[in-house]
């Protein structure tokens, strides 16, 4: 049988509603408390409930989460790397445990009404134990009693098989996974799991999620419940079925690989120099697709997640120039994801005009930047002769400024016999990662920066409060098209972005800033409630976030003026935030304007 995407996921659907689970809709790829850049994998908005939160939908639950994961960037190129991918995960909140989870696992890979993969191929590893946590011998007794003999059931080390968040704070817990043999020969007579000769590959792997770390340094501690916590990757599981040598051969690459075979002329193929200009690509443009598709878009930028999205699209545009193609036929590629995917997203229908032009203007603002930069190398080469070397912090301010790749300043020294110290640019550029991290993490619900004191802490809550009398005073000028886009505030001031396809005139500016006061002066309450999202629609609120949040979600009313799903800090009363005025207004991107203002 020819497995896709599409027919994993119907059978992973079906499979745990045959277990009495209910599905979560996969949340946004843009974390609601903003703790790390992107959603990496599909636990994190579980995490409250894995303390011991109840979960409107019950103690069983599965989902099809997309993931993105920045660490993976430079590793794409090979057959198997990937920034953005499909967890495909399952839970039990406090619910079953070992036994059913080991149990249903071996169901859903053997049984022919599933997966049917050949039990001898199937390796497991399980917790050898440590000074803390015994060893596993539970998990060990019930992959056994499944089927699979003692010597296909590894015990390794905690670097191995326990699962913990970055950071090594929160729930945590031993984990068994269970491996494929691809069939190729083994390495040597102590080729296991382990092994990285590509025998084995690891497909799902169960998380026993029964202790938690209360702060950095902290001993374990027991949680109020034992959970478990269950993922397979989309895109590894489909090319260990069909056989593949590569997960880049699956279906939802293969008409995005055929238009760069087309364009370029060369065909995809690992055993030449180009395959991995076509992973890239492929890779990167998909990453794009969705980040500029989620519900809580991300634009380019020069910080955090938007710098991410402008690295990715222009590392598409480096390789479409070594593939000898215009970049700009990207555009295909990037069209092939939106209708491929569409179905399954149905935000993409709404928003596939805004994706395709936001990768447009990006590719062509890296063309011109690129023509900027060499210009600027041919002044930097100017003065060195063969045999020099151009300082790391030199090419590294190529690439910030100019946007100009490290390979491309390799390749252009190198015709002049000049030399790059690369591991100097490294260093710059693993300082820039740092700072761009701490800019994210001093970040938290709804774009608001971090309060340092009381008294910040409740100019923060007065702006956020003033972007909800805001949107709902541009909604009422421009028109009910307008939805946010993005949201930044700190201590000095708000900046929002929003949907608007004109610049927004100074009648215009002033009729929302006398709106927003006229708000302010009514001395609104402002009321929290709690309902599902279906309830909040019903209710009237607004908000293109609802997955971002989860199942249940906030709902922010202000009198008869505002009704908003949010997950930020807020006010009392809408008289507590002073008067309201506009400092600026601008584009964002395309099809989105920009607006600064400030709370006196």
């Amino acid at each position: 049988m020819q497995y896709t995407s599409k027919i994993l996921m119907r059978k992973w659907r079906d499979f745990w509603l045959s277990k009495d689970h209910k599905e979560i809709k996969g949340a946004s790829l843009i974390p609601a408390d903003n703790s790390v850049l992107f959603t990496t994998a599909g636990m994190q908005p579980l995490i409250p409930y894995l303390m011991g939160q109840p979960h409107p939908l019950g103690k069983r639950l599965f989902d099809i989460q997309p993931c993105l994961r920045t660490n993976d960037i430079d590793e794409v190129g090979d057959n198997r790397h990937h920034t953005m991918f499909f967890m495909l995960g399952n839970w039990s909140i406090g619910d079953y445990f070992k036994k059913e989870a080991i149990s249903w696992s071996w169901e859903y890979l053997t049984d022919s009404k599933w997966l049917g993969i050949d039990p001898a191929r199937l390796a497991v590893t399980v917790f050898e134990g440590d000074e803390n946590v015994p060893r596993d011998t539970v998990s060990a007794d019930l992959w056994e009693k499944c089927g699979i003999p003692k010597e296909r059931i590894y015990f390794c080390p905690k670097a191995d098989n326990w699962w913990e968040i970055g950071g090594g704070v929160g729930p945590c817990g031993p984990d068994t996974e269970i491996f494929y043999d691809t069939g190729k020969p083994a390495c040597s007579d102590t080729c296991g799991p382990q092994c990285d000769c590509g025998k084995w590959v690891e497909i799902w792997n169960n998380v026993f999620m029964e202790f938690n770390v209360a702060k950095a340094g902290a001993p374990l501690e027991k949680l109020p419940q034992q959970n478990v916590d269950t993922g397979m990757g989309l895109e590894r599981i489909e090319c260990v079925l069909n056989g593949y040598d590569s997960t880049f051969r699956d279906d939802c690459f293969k008409r995005p690989i055929e238009i760069l075979e087309s364009l370029s002329g060369k065909k995809f193929d690992f055993a030449n120099e180009f395959g991995k200009y076509f992973c890239i690509i492929s890779d990167h443009i998909r990453a794009s697709v969705f980040l500029l598709g989620d519900l809580q878009p991300t634009t380019p930028s020069n910080v955090g997640q938007g710098y991410i999205l402008r690295r990715l699209i222009r590392r598409a545009v480096n390789c479409a120039r070594k593939l000898g193609f215009d970049a700009r036929d990207l555009i295909k590629v990037a069209d092939a994801y939106v209708q491929y995917y569409k179905e399954d997203f149905e935000n993409f229908v709404k928003v596939e005009k805004f994706i395709l032009d936001e990768i447009t203007a990006e590719i062509e603002k890296f063309e011109k930047a690129i023509e900027g930069g060499i210009k600027e190398f041919n002044r930097i080469a100017e003065g060195l002769k063969s045999g020099d070397t151009i300082d790391g912090k030199t090419a590294f301010r190529l690439f910030d400024t100019f946007g100009f790749p490290l390979d491309l300043t390799v390749d252009l020294a190198s015709e002049r016999g000049i030399n790059v110290d690369k591991a100097a640019f490294d260093e710059a550029f693993a300082a820039h990662q740092q700072k761009s991290r701490d800019n994210s993490g001093a970040m938290f619900k709804g774009g608001v920066a971090e309060a340092h004191s009381e008294e910040e802490e409740k100019i923060l809550r007065r702006l956020h409060s003033a972007t909800h009398l805001m949107l709902a005073a541009l909604r009422r000028v421009v028109g009910n098209t307008v939805e946010q886009r993005g949201s930044n505030i700190t201590p000095e001031r708000l900046r929002y972005d929003f949907t608007c396809d004109h610049k927004l005139t100074p009648e215009e500016l002033k009729t929302v800033e006398n709106m927003v006061n006229e708000q302010i002066a009514r001395d609104l309450p402002i009321i929290c409630e709690e309902m599902t999202v279906d309830e909040a629609k019903a209710s009237g609120a607004i908000g293109i976030f609802d997955s971002k949040y989860g199942d249940k979600v906030k709902v922010y009313t202000m009198g008869d003026f505002s009704k908003e799903i949010c997950g930020g800090p807020h006010a009392e009363h809408t008289g507590e935030l002073g008067h309201f005025r506009i400092l600026k207004e601008e584009s964002s991107s395309s099809g989105v304007r920009r607006i600064k203002a400030v709370l006196e």
